[in-house]
């Protein structure tokens, strides 16, 4: 693609996202900037939470997975659908019967000031490092495709991109992230469809034999049973899929901030069901999509060693590093038409801009009530500091994005999920504990516990081959994680008066 059609494509998806956020932000204020009013009707939160769950990670990494691990994905999504069960039924009626506007201040009322700051502070950890994360694979895109043809380096990139979400969010705040999050949910699926369509017209398949030709490759296999010690495992994906949804969405403030501002709960639960039908058809139409672009890759001579990146061509030069490069270099440099690097770059746009104002909203909120106590701030002197924690967030946002820029990471979105793993598990252990007790526990000693939690956790997983008997820990350590929490929270509590 040239830089020009690049341009172009980026001015035409910020027009509209600008426009919708302007549009969003027309009845906001600053005292809606945290839950949006309580106003959004619940088909709108449901296909905005299609778009929440999906960021830049998931449509560049997602597809780019299925060499190394098939639809192994799918195993892990089976467990988000019981996981959401849990989130609309167990804790959306808790945060509403609580009115929070913060997920963590259901750990103030039932532990005390540590626990909700505690929360508050892992909360902060994971989505600071895991929204910068999702925000550095579009600047690693759009470096490559626009900026250093330009001689533009990286930082500026970076900056171009923080300065944007800013702009968007700072003053419609939760309202306009749920309209823009919407936007990018119809222009994600919609590209994703296209994307489709072209690369089965490019092989010159028919509907039916794309579909023989998908379910005939090596990459389609879905259950994966032969070994329990092996991280594909299906009930090691599946019960920490349940897990990890729990966690990474329903005590999640930039996850849970769109359904708590339905009218109420019941509006809220019926959006998040409605949701994860349509999240798990995504996700199944991202692998299907993977699986093509292998397919196509074989139809221009590219392949792999033993079933694994990098695809080579005829003369053995790599061509495709990583299974996160896969769906880049297909749109832009395979020689498919023009259309579909523009669909791709709406896509990835459309998901990452979007996922990285929603978690400024989020840290925002969390930071601005939770930890700084805003609350007991009158209006005039809340909205300042509103304003200044939202414009320090994005600077701290850019900065993680430039040092991501060092990094050589595996595949993303696993290195999300494996994050995710250590820093939500002990939210997962004190949510747990309190709704599975009764017990009141010395709140002194929570912050140590959600400390050593994630260290025992990981000297746990890295040692676990040798002390299991060559037993590996997928994304299950968080349950492991949690379960540290909980007992720590356990040991010195005491029955309720």
């Amino acid at each position: 693609m040239s830089a020009p059609i690049v341009v172009i494509t980026l001015l035409c998806y910020l027009s509209l996202l600008f426009g919708v956020s302007r549009y969003a932000a027309r009845k906001s204020s600053d005292a809606t900037f945290f839950t949006g009013g309580r106003s959004t009707h619940r088909l709108v939160a449901a296909i905005a939470m299609v778009g929440a769950a999906m960021s830049g990670v998931s449509y560049i990494s997602v597809p780019g997975s299925v060499l190394a691990d098939g639809y192994s994905y799918l195993q892990t999504t089976a467990g988000f659908f019981v996981g959401y069960m849990a989130i609309a039924f167990i804790l959306v009626p808790l945060y509403y019967r609580h009115g929070v506007v913060s997920l963590y201040e259901y750990l103030d009322h039932r532990f005390g000031v540590a626990a909700h700051r505690t929360g508050a502070w892992f909360f902060f950890l994971s989505k600071t490092i895991s929204a910068s994360l999702r925000a550095y694979v579009v600047c690693v895109v759009l470096q490559s495709l626009l900026f250093d043809a330009l001689g533009i380096p990286f930082s500026i990139n970076a900056l171009v991109m923080t300065a944007i979400v800013w702009l968007y969010t700072r003053r419609g705040g939760v309202r306009s992230v749920v309209w823009v999050e919407m936007l990018k949910s119809i222009v994600m699926v919609s590209s994703i469809i296209a994307c489709v369509i072209f690369i089965i017209a490019a092989i010159g398949y028919t509907p039916s034999e794309a579909i023989r030709a998908i379910a005939e490759h090596d990459t389609s296999r879905v259950l994966f049973f032969d070994s329990a010690l092996e991280r594909r495992y299906f009930w090691k994906q599946f019960i920490a899929g349940i897990f990890l949804v729990v966690a990474m969405t329903g005590l999640d403030q930039d996850m849970m901030q769109t359904v708590l501002s339905c009218r109420n709960k019941r509006d809220a639960q019926r959006s998040l069901v409605v949701s994860i039908f349509v999240q798990m058809a995504v996700i199944t139409l991202f692998l299907l999509l993977g699986t093509l672009f292998y397919i196509y890759a074989e139809s221009i001579g590219l392949s792999s060693s033993e079933g694994a990146m990098p695809l080579r061509d005829a003369a053995g030069t790599a061509v495709v590093a990583r299974g996160d490069d896969m769906f880049g270099f297909v749109a832009t440099s395979s020689g498919l038409p023009v259309a579909v690097g523009v669909l791709f770059l709406l896509g990835l746009a459309a998901s990452t801009y979007s996922a990285a104002g929603s978690a400024l909203t989020a840290l925002t909120t969390s930071f601005t009530l939770d930890i700084l106590d805003g609350r007991r701030r009158d209006d005039r002197s809340l909205v300042a500091l509103r304003r200044r924690v939202h414009l320090g967030l994005a600077v701290v946002m850019w900065l993680l994005i430039i040092i991501f820029e060092q990094w050589s990471t595996k595949g993303v979105i696993a290195l999300v999920f494996t994050m995710a793993s250590y820093t939500y598990g002990p939210l997962l252990g004190m949510f747990l504990f309190g709704l599975m007790t009764k017990r009141r526990t010395n709140a002194r000693y929570i912050p140590l516990w959600a400390l050593l939690s994630p260290v025992v956790s990981y000297l746990i997983a890295t040692n676990s081959e040798s002390l299991l008997g060559g037993y590996t820990f997928s994304y299950e350590i968080l349950i492991v994680n949690g379960a540290i929490m909980f007992l720590g929270m356990w040991i010195g509590s005491r029955k309720s008066a």
